[in-house]
């Protein structure tokens, strides 16, 4: 199993693909950093030799950001939105959708299930 910046990838995939589990590479990126290390083909990651490897993991440590600095540079990036006031931080604040999908009746995912609203009133007790 090959492992690259902390990521197990699985042997059964093609190499493309399995560079999109790690945290901060998509497919097109995968596609170019697949082509720029000169690998031939798409092989499986079970067929990569160590030096292919090896070339993988230094081209991805070196030019591209994964994992946790990926995952903190987002953060900021949100907090920044926020702090500055901007109606995408207040979406973000307010955990509604962010780039203008309707809420009027999608958007679960974002603002969580759905919450019926009762009257107000409450039920009268049983007084007999």
């Amino acid at each position: 199993m090959v492992r690259i910046a902390g990521i197990n990838l699985k042997d059964s995939k093609r190499v493309t693909r399995a560079l999109t589990d790690i945290y901060g590479i998509g497919l097109t990126t995968a596609q170019k950093i697949v082509a720029t290390c000169k690998l031939t083909g798409d092989p499986l990651t079970k067929d990569l030799t160590d030096s292919e490897v090896e070339k993988l993991r230094t081209y991805i440590d070196k030019n591209v950001r994964v994992e946790g600095d990926a995952r903190v540079v987002i953060t900021r990036n949100i907090k920044r939105l926020r702090d500055i006031g901007t109606y995408r931080g207040l979406r973000h604040a307010a955990h509604l959708p962010v780039r203008g999908q309707r809420t009027k009746t999608n958007a679960r995912t974002r603002k969580g299930p759905k919450v019926t609203m009762g009257s107000g009133r409450k039920k009268a007790s049983d007084k007999t």
